[in-house]
């Protein structure tokens, strides 16, 4: 039973929609389906916990180096996403964001992405819970975007440079607007964070699991937010 100490952030690495699909003789992008329809139950399980924040690494920018019919299968599936489930989201208050570049995804999954993205802002006004999906994203490109950014303040002299400290950097994330995540889970067996959320990741528990993706249960992530909720964050001290 979890009773305290419940995240603010939960950031979720789902990882194993393709070792899935092979484990059930099924193409890649049947697992990828498989994986975003498991989507929604995380969501739900975050409401009923009164998580406010669930950041779900969707497309990485290493995934372009994945095959074309792999890709247009996840474009699909983004924007099957956002269309089928807009109404239920914004009828339980759920704000819907994204971090990332999306500038290089299709056009009609642009729009979709930002259309969503402005009818939730408008009708959500008080959120009881924001699922921010990280599209494009790579913290590296995310660190190489602030830095060139914060060079381009300094040259025209809007920023001086010894103000820049650790609040400074975090007002240039793609992340500036939300908390810190406190516990990032990754499925499928790997114990790596891949190029997500590193400077955010400073002092996240981090929470590894064999479970493959489609089959993470809300029963298998409410047993990782109570470990988290034993565990005594310490941030460097005794």
């Amino acid at each position: 039973m979890i009773e305290q100490n419940i995240p603010i952030h939960v950031a979720i690495i789902m990882d194993g929609n393709g070792r899935w699909a092979k484990a059930h003789n099924k193409s890649r992008s049947y697992g990828h389906r498989a994986g975003s329809e498991n989507v929604i139950n995380i969501v739900e399980a975050c409401g009923e916990l009164n998580i406010k924040y669930l950041t779900l690494y969707a497309f990485s920018t290493e995934n372009w180096k994945r095959p074309e019919e792999e890709k247009k299968a996840l474009f699909r599936l983004l924007k099957e996403f956002y269309k089928k489930e807009i109404k239920r989201l914004i009828s339980n208050n759920i704000l819907v964001k994204h971090i990332g570049d999306i500038s290089l995804f299709p056009k009609d999954t642009i729009k979709t992405i930002e259309e969503t993205e402005k009818e939730t802002l408008e009708k959500c006004k008080n959120p009881i819970l924001t699922v921010v999906l990280a599209l494009n994203y790579g913290f590296r490109d995310e660190l190489k975007n602030a830095v060139k950014n914060i060079c381009y303040e300094v040259k025209n002299n809007k920023i001086d440079i010894e103000n820049i400290d650790e609040n400074f950097i975090q007002n240039y994330l793609y992340t500036k607007d939300m908390p810190d995540p406190d516990l990032i889970i990754r499925t499928s067996g790997e114990a790596r964070l891949s190029n997500f959320l590193m400077y955010q990741a400073s002092y996240s528990e981090l929470y590894f699991t064999d479970i493959l993706w489609p089959d993470f249960s809300k029963e298998d992530f409410k047993k990782a937010i109570e470990e988290y909720s034993n565990r005594n964050r310490r941030y460097g001290g005794l």
